[in-house]
């Protein structure tokens, strides 16, 4: 009897080795068939989900950055949840395994357990069963795995190493996922200051040039509305002159005041402002049209020329978005081009109207000239007949000048 339990219990261990490795060959075929990291965060909380039979899976990965365990992918949960949940590492469960690099697993009741955090939008609460491992790649945590139970759940040591041998298998394509979204995101960057600068030099209108500019910034951050605001000075008002946004409510909202708005502070203070949540800002003129909109965060970046503010550019989120160091500088550098392309149009129009204003004085000079010689007018006199046929005819004075020296011309 006791041989034939011996054999029973080989047999056990066995058919558990081949499960494990029938597991590992299915992870390795399956992420290793994509570099998309939202596409192997889903394959991920799949299979850990079917390995242990539980209820819900939640995977957080850690941001080095902003160092907080932000929740990327789940499986029987609000997708809302995805990217709003939020840890710092040692805070909950989740950010306790984070910190301690060890897994935990709770049977029952892990709603009571001193270390758990509750949060609205996710149902943690009405599960009993609490499993949780860290994924670590190269000694370092870079994620959280949680898998939960609704009724109470013995895991048993062989469900725990296999949650942890699960975890450190998908570690290695987690990072290489994320180097190559990183790679794919700083080569959007270039491309965009490459298509702004450009822009810039080329010899289209205003109009377009700002459009190309808000079109180019909302795609490079995958935001929900990018627009380009001037300042008019004399008001002390900012006004929207270019926006990629199809909402016609958005494009003809009134002009903001510099002195009582959000956008306006960036003009004051001359340095970006970083709104979190646009309904919780009190300085935030339009929360109604916000909610309307599907914005959440903003960012409103001065567009500078030496020390001086012409405008600002707003990039808003649909979802609440923490702006990295490196995503404000980029955008810095885009608002600043685009203040340079605004001046040097300006200064393109000025220079033409004088060209325009010296070319029309040189014809009324040559037209009065003809008036005074063949008429026998005084000077004042034959600019007032100028004048007047102007304003009769609904002409310019160029136009009439130059009437005047033709018909002197055919009649020689």
């Amino acid at each position: 009897m006791i041989k034939t339990a011996g054999i029973t219990e080989l047999k056990k261990e066995l058919e558990q080795k081949e499960q494990e490795l029938a597991i590992l060959h299915q992870i390795s075929q399956t992420i290793g068939s994509t570099l998309n990291l939202e596409k192997v965060l889903r394959q991920i909380v799949s299979i850990a989900l079917k390995v242990t039979k539980g209820d819900a899976c939640f995977l957080y990965l850690f941001d080095r950055k902003k160092e907080e365990l932000i929740l990327r992918a789940a499986k029987k949960t609000r997708a809302k949840a995805i990217g709003e949940i939020k840890l710092k590492v040692g805070e909950g469960i989740t950010g306790w395994v984070a910190k301690e690099k060890r897994p935990v697993a709770i049977s029952k009741n892990a709603s009571l357990d001193p270390r758990f955090k509750f949060f609205q939008a996710l149902p943690e609460d009405k599960y009993q069963a609490f499993l949780s491992v860290p994924i670590i790649h190269q000694g370092e945590v870079i994620g959280v795995i949680n898998v939960q139970h609704k009724n109470p759940y013995q895991h048993n040591k062989g469900e725990v190493n296999l949650l942890q041998t699960i975890a450190q298998q998908v570690g290695g394509a987690i990072e290489n996922a994320r180097l190559f979204e990183e790679t794919k995101r700083k080569a959007l960057q270039i491309e965009t200051l490459a298509k702004v600068s450009k822009t810039i030099v080329s010899n289209r209108y205003l109009e377009e040039i700002l459009h190309l500019i808000v079109t180019t910034t909302a795609e490079m951050m995958n935001s929900k509305i990018c627009s380009i605001m001037l300042l008019d000075e004399k008001r002390n008002e900012l006004v929207i002159k270019a926006t990629q946004s199809l909402s016609d409510e958005y494009r003809n909202k009134p002009p903001l005041p510099v002195d009582k708005s959000v956008s306006g502070r960036a003009v004051r203070e001359k340095k970006p402002v970083v709104i979190q949540d646009v309904y919780k800002e009190k300085e935030y003129f339009y929360p109604n049209l916000a909610e309307k909109e599907g914005v959440h965060s903003l960012l409103s970046i001065p567009m500078m020329i030496k020390e001086r503010v012409i405008g600002i550019v707003n990039i808003y989120t649909s979802q609440e978005h923490r702006f990295a160091d490196e995503e404000i500088k980029i955008l810095s550098t885009i608002a600043n081009q685009a203040a340079v392309a605004i001046e040097n149009t300006k200064l393109m129009e000025e220079s033409l109207a004088l060209r325009e204003a010296l070319e029309t004085r040189k014809a009324v000079e040559r037209a009065k000239g003809i008036l005074m010689r063949e008429r026998g007018l005084n000077e004042a006199e034959a600019f007032r007949l100028i004048q007047k046929h102007s304003m009769d005819n609904r002409k310019s004075m160029r136009e009439v000048a130059e009437a005047i020296i033709l018909t002197s011309e055919i009649n020689k």
